[in-house]
């Protein structure tokens, strides 16, 4: 082993030390695996630095104590292959350089797209499965970050999850900086302050996540990914028990058969190659080396300092060298092979490494890698696939802390689309221990998403009038006010509503071809029910004077005459736009510098000023006529409502007309859908709410006494 560890040791990381060495002793100890060959190996640490990783790269490759690039330097000591590090940035470097001399690399993180998407659909299934909507996202800002959250936000929006805050840390090189940790912390203070998450999703190995959560985040569900692992150990006074009850995705791991006899034989005087054993003794059992006896049992530590049973990140190195060693076995059995390794046999230490038949081993064994596929001591089918990385799923866990600051992982579930149920997502909640404090209830009075959906307090409004005057159709405050024209009103108002749903959204050739007709057509049936009430006063008044003409006209058949003739004439209209130039989806890309609007041309923009100008011409046709018989003796007569309303309806269209013409872009459709919303807001309330107000609240004026006594005597 080469170490140079100057910087505090995480211990939990030395089990994948001794599973990487279990690996090599349980594969030269067999005989029916390369046999006659003895393998050997060399761990580097990266620092988690690039500088590092290519410098240890390089160092593998061509030197053992003098930096000689592309020249090997160490004879019989042939590099075989790679078990690449744990985080993406430092295995990704590491390819960068031995793709170059197609030396095979075996991720101990399977990090390609199909283990990705596996552990992003397990994810959001958690989530939807305990209908956790509103969450808090935390990751480490590096490569591995920013792809999650890339991945992740636009599957929260579709699955309607909303993220509270997003929260990015730089990853501590120096773990013993505590003043660092801090400054990290306090930094970021301000996103946790008010924090109304069900969850807060973790993603990355960082220490200043664990301070924060200490200080700022109890009273939530805590949900980690498979990297996430070590840090926790970094202090014995770090308080565990706020992580009692969180879940976590760990790499699918079993127990191969002796690891943890291996384990028992782990002491510190028979390790005297190991260059990372002493600062684990250390640290571990908090002694120095004149105080260390060696001798003390890996079993007596506590589970976030090391745990007896292989974790999944130590299964991974397991399993990856198992894979490597099987594939070169099955590359030295093969004839082409055996010819090619005797020319090894006549290697120089001074010979190229590009002009030597290594190369061709090294071609050998991918192709091998590619299709490898064996049983290893813990029963587990491993196969590799054609990028020659291991295909695994994940367990759900449920972490199980202790007032000695220990923990246990409970196996709750798994994420694996080989599962041999047919289910890739299982879970079992009987088996969760959630905090003390904490039932499964939603919260009241949060929001469940994370857009504001502006129309569904007005289409409330208009639903309960509508119910109020269903309910109290027999008073004489809704007789009184032609009760079937008045259901008409509230119908096309509540649709009016719904018709700015219409605007929202990516535009497609429907939407464009409805929302302007549809909102036309509606609105002029709305408006033509008021001018219909209206017009149905004025001949019930002219009625009563003996001998008038007008006693013909009264009942229902003139009201309902007059709201189909007007909105026949806007439906022409209507007709007339789409027949000859309708609305299409256009790409504006002139308006915004560097962006490229979808929206909705309107075609003919003459039939769509059509559309307006005959809506404005019922509006101020029944607000003339509401206003001419105002003053008539009624004491449920509504003209004078009528006539504000309609000022309100002409007032928002007129302004709209101005800023229609000078917006462009996105902002042209907010514009519309505010006049939308405002005009239809304006109609209901000043019509319905004195209405509303003496049914609900003034019950004693409803009756017929009380409408009687304003009608004149004759």
């Amino acid at each position: 082993f080469f170490t140079f560890c100057d910087i505090l040791f995480i211990c939990i990381f030395y089990q994948h030390v001794l599973a990487l060495e279990f690996a090599m002793k349980e594969i030269n100890q067999n005989p029916q695996i390369l046999p006659n060959i003895t393998l050997g190996f060399q761990i580097y640490d990266s620092y988690s630095d690039s500088k590092m990783t290519y410098r240890t790269s390089l160092d593998l490759l061509f030197k053992v104590h003098e930096f000689v690039p592309n020249y090997l330097c160490r004879g019989s000591q042939n590099l075989i292959g790679i078990i690449g590090g744990l985080s993406s940035d430092t295995s990704s470097r590491m390819a960068e350089i031995f793709q170059l001399f197609r030396i095979p690399q075996v991720e101990a993180k399977t990090i390609d797209s199909w283990i990705y998407s596996l552990q992003y659909k397990g994810l959001i299934q958690l989530l939807l499965h305990f209908k956790w909507k509103w969450v808090g996202l935390i990751t480490v800002n590096n490569l591995d970050g920013g792809h999650f959250l890339r991945i992740l936000e636009p599957l929260f929006l579709k699955n309607k999850i909303c993220s509270e805050f997003t929260a990015r840390f730089d990853k501590n090189q120096h773990f013993g900086s505590i003043s660092g940790v801090i400054d990290e912390a306090m930094s970021h203070l301000s996103i946790f302050k008010e924090k109304k998450a069900q969850a807060i999703i973790v993603y990355g190995e960082n220490i200043t996540v664990m301070w924060l959560a200490s200080a700022l985040l109890l009273g939530v569900y805590f949900i980690t990914d498979p990297t996430y692992n070590g840090t926790l150990s970094t202090s014995k006074s770090f308080p565990m028990q706020i992580f009692h009850g969180a879940l976590a995705f760990m790499f699918h791991t079993k127990q191969p058969q002796g690891f943890q006899n291996f384990l028992q034989t782990i002491k510190l005087p028979n390790k005297k190659r190991d260059g990372f054993i002493s600062s684990f003794w250390e640290q571990a059992f908090e002694c120095t080396n004149g105080v260390c006896q060696g001798e003390e049992p890996l079993e007596s530590l506590l589970a976030p300092f090391f745990e007896m049973s292989m974790t999944g990140h130590s299964y991974s190195i397991y399993n990856g060298v198992s894979a490597l060693t099987h594939s070169l076995h099955a590359a030295l059995t093969s004839q082409s092979i055996l010819q090619a390794m005797e020319s090894c046999k006549k290697v120089e230490p001074w010979m190229n490494i590009s002009n030597l038949s290594l190369i061709h081993l090294f071609l050998k064994l991918h192709s091998f890698l590619q299709r490898i596929s064996f049983n290893n001591s813990a029963g587990d089918e491993i196969t590799l696939n054609e990028q020659g990385k291991l295909e695994a799923g994940f367990d759900i866990v449920n972490l199980i802390t202790f007032p000695n600051n220990s923990y246990i992982r409970i196996h709750i579930g798994e994420v694996n689309p080989h599962n041999s149920l047919g289910k890739a997502f299982l879970i079992n909640e009987e088996r969760i221990q959630w905090q003390p404090e904490f039932t499964q209830k939603n919260k009241e009075g949060e929001k469940f998403c994370c857009y504001n959906c502006a129309p569904c307090p007005e289409r409330m409004i208009s639903t309960l009038v509508f119910s109020i005057f269903i309910q109290q159709r027999d008073t004489p405050i809704v007789k009184a006010n032609n009760c079937n024209l008045t259901y008409l009103l509230l119908v096309s108002l509540f649709l009016c509503f719904l018709c700015s749903l219409l605007f929202n959204g990516h535009p497609n050739k429907v939407t464009c071809l409805l929302r302007q007709t549809t909102f036309g057509i509606i609105s002029s049936i709305a408006i033509s029910s008021i001018l219909a009430k209206t017009i149905t006063v004025i001949v019930a008044f002219l009625a009563l004077k003996p001998g008038s003409l007008f006693h013909k006209w009264v009942g229902q058949k003139l009201a309902y005459s007059i709201v189909w003739f007007c909105s026949f004439i806007q439906a022409g209209i209507c007709i007339v736009w789409l027949s000859t130039s309708p609305p299409f989806p256009h790409l504006d890309r002139e308006t915004l510098h560097g962006e490229i609007v979808v929206e909705c041309h309107e075609g003919s923009i003459t039939m769509f000023y059509c559309i307006l100008g005959y809506l404005g011409f019922l509006a101020l046709l029944s607000f003339t006529v509401a206003f001419l018989v105002r003053k008539l003796p009624d004491s449920f007569n509504e003209a004078k409502f009528i006539t504000f309303s309609m000022f309100i309806f002409c007032s928002v269209w007129l302004t709209f007309v101005p800023t229609y013409l000078s917006t462009k872009g996105k902002y042209m459709v907010a514009v519309e859908i505010f006049s939308i919303l405002s005009s239809s807001a304006g109609l209901l309330e000043c019509i319905f709410i004195p209405k509303i107000y003496i049914i609900v609240l003034r019950p004693e004026l409803n009756t017929r006494d009380t409408h009687k006594s304003y009608f004149p005597k004759h």
